[in-house]
């Protein structure tokens, strides 16, 4: 086609080079300085998903959630200014969760930038390092065909740089990319400035440019003599469920890991990680993924009488305690068997090492203890809210879990799952923010529509914290998506931390308990999603059983008043063993 300006001519070619790239989604909040690029992925509607929000920042955290179970760059779009800026919060997290996102901000041209003129900032270096590239794009400019196809050649080389960047195929890790894309007036489509060049890329629809096929990593052995743990944090993934089970180590492995599955696993790791005696006695720690819930587990990889290893993943390596030894990108025993394992007997049918079996008795024990301690409770808590969700989550199901309490109470309350059932279990724990939840949960069910059943678990402080992610307009499309928010009226997950001391008392409240009042139904009212109000664990299992279609949310009420007793009481499970 031949545009009929140079801001539909640039538009236009950004777009179809990024399609070409495999982008199969585009969140666009509305603007006019944008307006070229809503025309062209309007456009592009075939292949490509359209999705519109009205919250810039929503609109980031949507397309957070499509490219983290996509596993494809996903494209948001944004006008100038302000807008731009409400993207910050999803670049973060998109950066430091590894996950592949084309940030289009539209801007005025670079001659009106110090001029004060509406809606122009300094946007070329708006995401600071937090992009793994960027790009000041100049306006495009009408004129001779070989100068108009120059800038055709210049602007589909820059989309696919942008595209494989962002997968991290062309060096480094996965992660946001920033093009800051300047456009002239005129900017719709029918409109001409004189343009009067085809925007033609590579033949047979193919990508300006590909990246070449990654060699496989080279693993790098680790002593398979040592008692050895696998911690397995956020997109740790296969690898580590794998060597725990082939060394015959425990595997301690968050919800999100994409580990936690299989015979190795420790439930109560956390708790069991209190015990002194227990924890004195790892002599090294393998870690996959990005850990971060819990302070016995940053313990243990700040000691510096154990050894470190850490496999880089998407998110890169984890290192809090500064005493990693050796970063890997894979790991095997190097050919040597443990000390335990003897004959030609399959790793899979091996009986468990003494090692692993001492965790796994001991896991056991204190998981049938923890269980009589929640049923002696009587009322709903929430470590029963988030062992329901995760009964109900069916093979081949996905789960959001947002930050806080939530992901730590559903740490200890995860099903037993079984190895290749398929189910997802993702969260934004990049910097494990509450921000755009309730978006990131939407994108995530819109980015993997093969589940069978998609859940999240909020609590009431994060849905709040992203309802205009309830906002879809008419022609938007809705996943099956069942929302559970755990409503204790506040911020619980300061109740066991220092600021909930009894000492703290008379402030904690107005400081950290935020108490808020607001009546839920009515807010899913308000944006036509439906509500179910549940307090007993019969109440709760009943709305599970019977979604109603679309997204709609099940409200868990519990307590907040007893929640430092009820997690000290968990805790105090292990000094009792």
């Amino acid at each position: 086609m031949t545009p009929a300006n140079a801001s539909t001519a640039l538009a236009t070619t950004l777009l179809d080079e990024l399609v070409r790239c495999g982008v199969r989604d585009l969140v666009l909040a509305p603007g006019s300085r944008s307006a070229p690029l809503a025309f062209a992925a309007y456009a592009f509607q075939d292949p490509l998903r359209l999705h519109t929000r009205i919250d810039e920042r929503s609109a980031g955290f949507l397309a957070l959630g499509l490219a983290r179970t996509s596993r494809r760059p996903v494209v948001v779009v944004t006008t100038s200014g302000t807008a731009a800026a409400n993207l910050h919060p999803a670049v973060l997290e998109a950066a430091h969760g590894g996950v592949p996102l084309v940030v289009l901000t539209a801007d005025r041209p670079a001659r009106l930038r110090g001029t004060n003129a509406n809606q122009t900032t300094e946007q070329s270096r708006l995401f600071g390092s937090a992009v793994r590239t960027d790009a000041d794009v100049p306006a495009g400019q009408p004129g001779s065909g070989p100068a108009e196809r120059r800038q055709v050649v210049a602007w589909r080389s820059l989309a696919a740089r942008a595209a494989w960047t962002a997968l991290g195929r062309v060096g480094g890790r996965p992660g946001p990319v920033h093009l800051n894309l300047q456009m002239e007036e005129p900017l719709t489509p029918a409109e001409s400035d004189g343009w009067g060049s085809a925007l033609d890329g590579a033949p047979e629809g193919r990508p300006w440019m590909s990246p070449g096929v990654p060699s496989p990593a080279r693993p790098t052995p680790v002593d398979p003599g040592l008692r050895t743990v696998v911690v397995a944090g956020d997109d740790a993934g296969p690898p580590a469920r794998v060597l725990a089970e082939t060394a015959g180590w425990p595997l301690l492995a968050e919800p999100s890991s994409g580990s936690r599955t299989g015979d190795n696993v420790v439930r109560t790791y956390r708790l069991l990680l209190g015990d002194d005696d227990l924890a004195a006695r790892i002599q090294q720690v393998v870690v996959f993924g990005h850990p971060t819930l819990s302070r016995p587990v940053s313990r243990l990889l700040a000691r510096d009488d154990v050894e470190m290893v850490a496999v880089r993943g998407p998110s890169g390596w984890s290192d809090p305690g500064h005493h990693v030894h050796v970063v890997a990108d894979a790991v095997d025993l190097g050919g040597v068997r443990p000390e335990w394992f003897v004959g030609d007997v399959d790793p899979q049918t091996a009986p468990p090492s003494p090692w692993l079996q001492e965790w796994l008795e001991r896991d056991h024990d204190l998981s049938r203890r923890l269980d009589a301690l929640l049923a002696a409770r009587g009322a709903l808590t929430p470590h029963h809210v988030a062992g329901a969700v995760s009964a109900a989550l069916p093979p081949g199901g996905l789960l959001f879990v947002g930050a806080s309490n939530p992901v730590r109470d559903l740490d200890l309350m995860v099903a037993p799952y079984a190895v290749g059932d398929r189910r997802m279990v993702v969260a934004n724990r990049g910097l494990a923010g509450i921000d755009g939840s309730v978006s990131s949960a939407v994108g995530a069910a819109l980015g993997r529509p093969h589940s069978t059943r998609a859940l999240a678990l909020l609590g009431d402080v994060t849905f709040l914290h992203d309802v205009t992610g309830l906002v879809l307009g008419p022609d938007e499309e809705r996943p099956d998506l069942t929302v559970v928010v755990v409503n204790d009226d506040g911020g619980s997950v300061f109740a066991s931390l220092e600021q909930g001391a009894p000492q703290h008392a008379s402030s904690y409240e107005r400081l950290f308990g935020t108490p808020h009042g607001v009546d839920l139904a009515a807010v899913c009212a308000a944006t036509r999603t439906p509500h179910w109000r549940v307090d007993s664990i019969e109440e709760l299992r009943h709305a599970l059983a019977s979604p109603a279609g679309g997204i709609e949310v099940v409200e868990a009420v519990v307590r907040r008043d007893d929640r430092r007793e009820l997690d000290a009481a968990v805790r105090g499970l292990v000094a009792h063993a």
